[in-house]
């Protein structure tokens, strides 16, 4: 049974799209696409450690959201509930072909591209030394355990509430604080040794 609330205007909009997408207009599925393709791509960068790989999962994930598009029952936002999907295709994808952890240096090196935090603001003078500190973070992140690294990217970069992240993952929100809470300190201990040395 869908929910007759809605507790944003973005999910009233989302589900107008899938009602017109469920009643034979799948262009309406398109928009949907656009408005969170770069979202949902963006976040499994900083998840899976790849560009590459998040992009094929990213397509996955809308691929299958569209074909069970009808099994959405609106009891979260259909972000919520396409991150799930996601997720659970990039567990698959792991299964099929475990790659080793990538370095965002490596990353970088293959692609020629120079990962960014989009919203990241400083002064022209600040930017080196602001995008070495953004790469130290990049690389102790992608060294963390999943569950704690994807739990800290919902937290951190996506800002979700700890009971979407409960919802998204399918684990009790106790469970999300506390990864969140030893993710944290994993990074933190990750990091304080080479800021130390910095100085």
């Amino acid at each position: 049974m869908r929910r007759t609330r809605y507790h944003t205007v973005t999910e009233l909009e989302d589900q107008v799209l899938i009602d017109r997408c469920l009643a034979g207009q799948t262009e309406a599925f398109g928009l949907l696409v656009q408005r969170y393709q770069h979202r949902l791509y963006g976040t499994l960068v900083h998840v899976v450690g790849s560009r590459e790989l998040a992009r094929d999962i990213a397509q996955d994930a809308f691929l299958l959201a569209f074909e069970k598009l009808a099994s959405f029952r609106g009891t979260s936002a259909f972000y919520s509930w396409l991150f799930r999907i996601a997720l659970n295709a990039a567990s698959s994808a792991h299964r099929k072909s475990p790659r080793a952890k990538q370095s965002l240096d490596a990353l970088r090196e293959r692609t020629g591209e120079e990962p960014t935090d989009n919203r990241a603001s400083a002064a022209p003078e600040h930017g080196l030394e602001v995008s070495d500190r953004q790469r130290l973070v990049r690389n102790a992140l992608a060294e963390l355990p999943e569950e704690f690294r994807t739990a800290l990217v919902l937290k951190e970069l996506e800002q979700l509430k700890y009971e979407e992240i409960a919802e998204i993952l399918n684990i009790p929100v106790g469970t999300v604080r506390s990864r969140i809470h030893r993710g944290r300190e994993e990074l933190r201990a990750k990091l304080l040794p080479v800021l130390k040395s910095e100085q």
